[in-house]
């Protein structure tokens, strides 16, 4: 199989992840505390993620202040667009804030692209991984989603044409983080990891975390938070040994 094809396939598995959640939206109502148990699941997956796989091995390459800057102006930069999304929802009615969940979550869907064409670059395992880990956190977006355009009053035709069109943004991503980084030098690569790594945790931080939480909130909030983590680190470890 080629690495071009093998690319496209890993990008698949989070965008079908996230469709079959739309999916889910359209064909039962799930309640607040199992919305919020799952969210708060993906977010210690995407922790998992950026901790475990994407920093360490950003770290690798020589100066490390390099990919640690670029860690940090990962997160600036969604921080920049999350407030001028915010301020679209405050502008737009019911329908334009639906749709600007749905930019943010395309934005994040095109980030976790960039993760694994990046990823795939510097190792195929870890695009494998990454893909993988990736996966269970994008299922509750794609729910999360389908949900507001749905309470948004837009036709269900729409919705599953919306929820389809996410794996757009999660392709380009992997095209562009694979194809122009394959001959890019170490710190470049490396650079732009850690760059989506930064913007990948802020999103799980900023956005799905509060979202978990106006679900719905308990106790075991923080042992779903570590069980995705764990969940993460057990695939991480049998996968690289297998």
């Amino acid at each position: 199989m080629s690495p071009s094809l093998t690319v496209v396939l890993l990008a698949l598995i989070p965008a079908g992840a996230n469709f079959l959640g739309g999916l889910l939206a359209e064909v039962r109502e799930v309640s607040p505390a199992v919305l919020s148990a799952a969210l708060h699941v993906a977010v210690g997956i995407v922790v998992a993620v950026v901790g475990l796989e994407v920093m360490p091995r950003a770290l690798e390459v020589s100066p490390p202040w390099v990919p640690m800057l670029a860690f940090v102006a990962g997160a600036g930069l969604f921080l920049g667009i999350d407030a001028a999304t915010e301020r679209l929802q405050q502008r737009g009615g019911g329908e334009g804030r639906a749709w600007a969940v749905y930019g943010g979550v395309g934005l994040d869907l095109f980030s976790d692209g960039v993760l694994i064409g990046t990823g795939t670059v510097v190792n195929p395992a870890l695009g494998v991984l990454l893909a993988l880990g990736q996966a269970p956190a994008d299922f509750p977006e794609g729910f999360a989603a389908s949900a507001t355009l749905r309470r948004a009053g837009l036709g269900r035709a729409r919705r599953i044409l919306a929820a389809a069109s996410f794996a757009v943004p999660i392709l380009i991503g992997a095209a562009l983080g694979y194809f122009a980084l394959r001959d890019a030098p170490d710190l470049v690569t490396f650079s732009v990891l850690a760059f989506t790594g930064g913007a990948l945790l802020s999103v799980a931080l900023e956005e799905m975390l509060p979202q978990a939480h106006d679900e719905a909130s308990g106790r075991r909030d923080a042992f779903y938070i570590v069980a995705g983590f764990a969940l993460f680190a057990a695939v991480s470890t049998y996968l690289s040994q297998a």
